[in-house]
């Protein structure tokens, strides 16, 4: 609110990577419980569900209200919109631990949500973009995120990765080279990354969509001729 958005978007990735620990650290001490877990959901709403919101909304939602009131209100309404599908898609997830499969996330996770916002508000703040076109994208972007978080699109989710077996020489060249790659301009590689975990979603869905199409028309009874 101070406007320090690119620490703000900084912050956001860095609790993205607490994250990913908390869970995992709770198991290796065997210090799981109903509390950590609940408190787990709290934490996720609040960074990746109220935190995106106030940052977008501050760094430029906000500013549509410079060129009609209407998109004032619409800007406002991204946030809220945001915030509350992040809430529904945790309240969703938690519900269905243990019904859907483990391999793919149904909707596009909070966190992936997050990042994605986050993501254009730390780009936009290096290379100082603004003005009214740079405002249009940041009311897309958020109300995008939020609509894929309740979606039914799958979402790789990487859990069947074995990390306790035997891992090739080759996946481990690529820690290095994925940290290369971002070091390059951490901005712009993480947010085009995100953006392309957001369209896998859609991606996914439409290739099993034609799978299905095209087997169903194999399965059709031919007529004779």
């Amino acid at each position: 609110m101070d406007g320090n958005f690119q620490k703000a978007a900084v912050a956001i990735f860095v609790a993205m990577v607490m994250d990913g620990l908390d869970g995992r650290v709770a198991r290796l001490t065997s210090t799981e419980s109903d509390f950590g877990k609940e408190y787990d959901s709290l934490a996720d709403m609040v960074s990746f569900g109220l935190a995106p919101a106030l940052v977008i909304y501050e760094w430029g939602v906000v500013n549509l209200s410079q060129f009609h009131w209407l998109w004032g209100r619409l800007g406002w309404l991204a946030a809220f919109f945001y915030s509350v599908c992040a809430a529904l898609r945790l309240a969703r997830y938690n519900a269905r631990i243990g019904l859907a499969d483990k391999r793919f996330f149904e909707g596009l996770p909070s966190p992936s949500g997050a990042a994605l916002v986050a993501g254009l508000v730390g780009l936009a703040s290096k290379y100082e973009f603004g003005g009214g076109s740079a405002f249009v994208i940041a009311f897309m972007v958020t109300a995008t995120a939020g609509a894929l978080m309740v979606s039914n699109f799958p979402y790789y989710s990487g859990k069947d990765f074995n990390l306790g077996g035997r891992i090739p020489f080759a996946y481990l060249l690529l820690v290095p080279a994925v940290f290369m790659v971002i070091s390059l301009d951490p901005p712009l590689v993480l947010f085009s990354l995100f953006a392309l975990y957001a369209l896998s979603g859609p991606i996914l869905s439409l290739i099993r969509w034609v799978r299905r199409r095209d087997r169903d028309a194999d399965n059709q009874p031919r007529k004779a001729a």
